[in-house]
């Protein structure tokens, strides 16, 4: 399969990044370090190039229905302005993809229509094309547009992101609330969605903008941060950003094996919002209880765990692995994130993640593991 670059490639070679095939991508891994990018996010303000993510425009006059019958949180509560997280259920009660959901302004579609935009992730775009093609959607008058090879994102994130964005557009960045956003003129470049939305639990904004003003954005935003110590961020520091918050991973802590409800995902699984993919196997699930969860674990031992790590109880007995694991920057420990039986997840619960051979303890807690 070809790599793809993103608008901002040259920008990241230009600068030295470590580059790695990502998803399809030719994505940047890191530039300084890990650990100094992901404090540079944590203290100041960095920069993430997220080009790599898909985009679905949805219009017509069944698009908030058409979004809400294949989506499992409940669209036709979001008003203009407002995003949303949630997921693709499968019909097995499993996960298609997890996503956002933007309800855009009316400006954007026809008289009598309604504007949604889906944000996947990009080793997903053409599964989930696929997915919300199917013959049996009863909502018909809804047109699906992929604006994912024509978009770029930018992900501005940390607590001083609104000190260097502000520099650059007349928007009171400080009236967007978490999961708002506008669409406005950022850096003299017109129609840019400013979305208060990130995926490092530091703050920040995500700028979705035309792939041919992105170079000019990214150029700009560096320019208005260099007094905050602004800094590119790779994937690296990505992950270990929001593992700490314990934000899932598609491919890692969820897919289409796992359910939302035994991921933690209940918050944006509404079974009372009326008929959609996947209710008939999510509601039963709900009502019986899961057999498992996914539960977050710092190590008590010394270890740190990783990706497919089995996890055992006490005796030794398999209950099954590690999704998502690190040493974590902020907080100098090893975390992680793994599914063990429903007896398993409260917290303070003692469970071993078996590491060279050995089992090292460990111990459920809350999430995140972070607080700022």
């Amino acid at each position: 399969m070809d790599i793809k670059n993103t608008p901002l490639t040259e920008k990241h070679t230009q600068l030295g990044a470590k580059m790695a095939a990502f998803a399809g991508y030719n994505m940047p891994i890191s530039y300084k370090g890990i650990k100094e990018e992901h404090a540079c996010v944590r203290e100041a303000v960095g920069v993430f190039d997220v080009s790599h993510m898909g985009e679905f425009i949805v219009r017509g006059a069944d698009a908030v229905a058409f979004v809400n019958y294949f989506t499992s949180n409940d669209v036709t509560k979001l008003a203009i302005g407002d995003a949303q997280y949630s997921c693709f259920p499968n019909k097995n009660g499993g996960i298609v993809d997890d996503l956002l959901v933007y309800r855009l302004p009316e400006n954007m579609c026809s008289a009598g229509e309604q504007a949604l935009m889906l944000v996947v992730n990009a080793s997903n775009i053409d599964k989930d094309w696929a997915w919300i093609h199917q013959a049996d959607c009863p909502f018909k008058d809804a047109r699906v547009i992929n604006i994912s090879e024509q978009t770029a994102l930018l992900a501005v994130q940390g607590p001083k992101a609104i000190a260097v964005l502000q520099k650059l557009t007349d928007i009171d960045l400080s009236k967007i609330d978490y999961y708002k956003f506008v669409r406005a003129s950022i850096a003299g470049i017109d129609n840019v969605i400013i979305s208060a939305t990130g995926y490092t639990g530091s703050g920040g904004f995500e700028l979705y903008v035309n792939n041919a003003d992105a170079a000019e954005l990214w150029d700009k935003i560096f320019a208005a941060g260099a007094p905050e110590g602004i800094q590119p961020i790779g994937l690296g520091a990505r992950d270990t950003l929001r593992l700490e918050m314990g934000f899932c991973l598609y491919g890692n802590d969820i897919d289409d094996t796992t359910s939302p409800l035994e991921a933690g995902l209940a918050w944006i699984t509404k079974l009372k919002k009326g008929d959609f993919v996947g209710a008939e196997w999510l509601v039963p699930q709900k009502a019986a209880g899961v057999t498992r969860r996914l539960v977050a674990f710092k190590m008590i031992d010394r270890g740190i765990p990783r990706n497919d790590y089995e996890i055992t109880d006490e005796a030794g007995n398999p209950m099954g692995v590690v999704t998502s694991g690190t040493q974590s920057p902020s907080l100098n420990e090893a975390i992680g994130l793994g599914y063990v039986p429903a007896n398993y997840a409260s917290v303070g619960s003692p469970i071993y993640i078996t590491i060279r051979e050995k089992p090292v303890k460990a111990e459920v807690v809350q999430l995140p593991f972070y607080k700022k």
